[in-house]
């Protein structure tokens, strides 16, 4: 009976906590900088239950973003992807937002995107134009492996990379800063450099699996 009402009292604490966890959504704020052209970002973030969600840029226009720190304009034009990150599908892609601040250059070129999103877990990616997404995140992006390719936009760019695709001399020799705000998510973090997508992992961990089942059946 006492082993009963401990199993009992687990399972109702394991969705008090669940339940808590999916009422508690925050605004994650990340900046950083590339140091080439066809670099990707990728960021993991969880939703708890059926949210709004909001992904979106500052670093071509500038801004304050959800942290209350002003973003300086002058970075690359930015684009994002969302991916599940079980399967690595491709949910949505943007290029330009249609709610953005207007730089200089006369453009408005940061991203902005807001969808429902089911509870569960998404990775998203920013990139420079115009490196896109393909179907999956395992298919890898359109400018991967081309370094600065944005080289040629504007030959008198004297750094030869962020160079953007219109605007007039010398405003569209852009630099490397990003800043992307995820808005209403129960958590959200950075992927740093050289980790594997989440699709990756998957098939890691399916390779894995496999070779196991071999040896054991070898071993038989």
């Amino acid at each position: 009976m006492l082993r009963r009402l401990t199993v009992s009292s687990l399972v109702v604490m394991f969705f008090i906590v669940a339940g808590v966890s999916s009422a508690h959504a925050d605004n994650f704020s990340f900046t950083g900088n590339f140091t080439q052209d066809d670099n990707v970002q990728l960021f993991n973030f969880t939703v708890g239950s059926l949210s709004t969600v909001t992904l979106r840029t500052f670093s071509y226009a500038g801004g304050t973003n959800s942290a209350g720190t002003v973003i300086a304009r002058g970075g690359f034009d930015p684009i994002l992807a969302l991916f599940n990150a079980t399967t690595g599908a491709l949910i949505d892609q943007n290029d330009d937002g249609s709610a953005v601040p207007t730089d200089i250059t006369g453009v408005a070129f940061d991203t902005l995107l807001t969808t429902s999103l089911a509870a569960g877990n998404y990775t998203v990616a920013v990139m420079q134009f115009d490196n896109f997404a393909g179907a999956n995140l395992s298919n890898g992006f359109g400018r991967q492996g081309q370094g600065n390719f944005t080289a040629s936009f504007d030959l008198r760019c004297a750094q030869g990379r962020f160079v953007d695709v219109s605007g007039s001399f010398p405003d569209n020799c852009r630099d490397s800063h990003w800043a992307f705000d995820i808005l209403n998510v129960n958590s959200a973090t950075q992927v740093p450099p050289g980790v594997p997508e989440p699709a990756s992992l998957v098939l890691l961990g399916t390779g894995i699996l496999t070779l196991g089942v071999v040896r054991f059946r070898n071993r038989k």
